[in-house]
């Protein structure tokens, strides 16, 4: 039997609603609201004028370039194929909020790069990463080819397209939100630890949790989907994942040699492939799948003082966000 939330159609019907789940998580989104304008970046200019050496300058420079394209991939796919196929209302619901969010990060990176880059070349090349920085080309190429794995789909209607669809949901909710994006939020709380950056920390801290939410949202759609057609999840499938998130690793690696390749004390390569590959972990597990790399983590400012200063941060109201978040944070499955 086909997947209900995967059958071809758009469901307009809310009531009765057959996946509560999902508005449940749209309107824990709505309670997460913040925008761009309550992030302080003066502190950060100081920063880089100052405090910075060209090893961690280069670090800098080559992070903000991959946020200038990373959440606009991500938005197109959502889009293109994510809100085309899922067929249940109150998930679509889920899914224009989290296209709202993405919008609000890219904002966000707008602002960081036009604050962090006063240079208007350096700008235009920092925007331009896709086409002249290969170690973010490559990353870019990776995404793009599960976008177009499902580009041409207008329905899912087989049991192989169905499984195309699934492996698009995994690369992006687990790859490049759960691995790509925590590697660069890796870097940032690595600056932090140093007093460096709070500003960008600051608003990593709203981005982390947002993009938390996503996965929890895509692991439920696979779950929902997992229930529905079970034998979907077999160990061919399965392979592939682990194949994916291997090849996400050795991408995210290429991108760590880039860099880290002035030198910055504090994070070595070795370092870097351990954390990727517990993080592949935490999605596998995530996914209900063994672990593949049995790595620790390796990063003591990653550690519970972080974890502490954003449920702080999480739990403040008005001045921090629009309205109150209440519930907590699954830091476990991030870190």
């Amino acid at each position: 039997m086909p997947s209900h939330l995967l059958d071809p159609g758009f469901d307009l019907t809310l009531r009765p609603m057959r996946y509560p789940r999902f508005y449940e998580m749209y309107r824990d989104a709505i309670r997460n609201t913040w925008t761009v304008e309550e992030v302080d970046f003066s502190l950060d200019v100081n920063d880089l004028k100052h405090k910075f050496g060209q090893a961690e300058r280069h670090l800098v420079e080559r992070l903000v370039a991959f946020f200038a394209t990373g959440d606009s991939i991500v938005s197109n796919n959502l889009v293109l194929n994510l809100y085309t196929h899922i067929n249940a209302p109150e998930a679509r619901m889920y899914l224009s909020r989290q296209l709202y969010e993405e919008a609000l990060h890219v904002q966000f990176y707008l602002t960081l790069l036009d604050t962090y880059l006063p240079d208007p070349s350096a700008r235009a090349k920092a925007f331009a990463a896709v086409e002249n920085i290969p170690s973010i080309r490559a990353k870019a190429d990776f995404c793009f080819r599960w976008m177009d794995s499902v580009q041409d789909l207008k329905r899912i209607e087989t049991r192989e397209q169905r499984r195309q669809f699934l492996l698009n949901l995994v690369c992006f909710a687990a790859c490049i939100e759960g691995l790509f994006f925590f590697a660069a939020f890796a870097y940032v709380y690595y600056l932090r630890s140093r007093g460096l950056l709070h500003g960008l920390a600051s608003g990593t801290n709203w981005v982390f949790r947002d993009e938390s939410c996503h996965m929890a949202f895509a692991f439920e759609v696979i779950d929902t989907v997992r229930r529905e057609e079970p034998s979907l999840f077999d160990d061919a499938l399965r392979g592939e994942i682990v194949q994916m998130l291997t090849e996400a690793v050795e991408c995210e690696m290429a991108f760590a040699q880039d860099v880290l390749s002035g030198g910055v004390v504090g994070l070595s390569l070795k370092d870097m492939r351990q954390y990727l590959e517990y993080c592949a972990d935490q999605r596998l597990g995530q996914l209900g799948m063994a672990r593949h790399f049995g790595a620790t983590n390796p990063f003591g400012f990653m550690d519970l003082q972080d974890v502490q200063e954003v449920t702080n941060f999480f739990e403040r109201r008005v001045s921090a966000y629009q309205v109150g978040v209440q519930g907590d944070v699954a830091f476990d499955a991030a870190f």
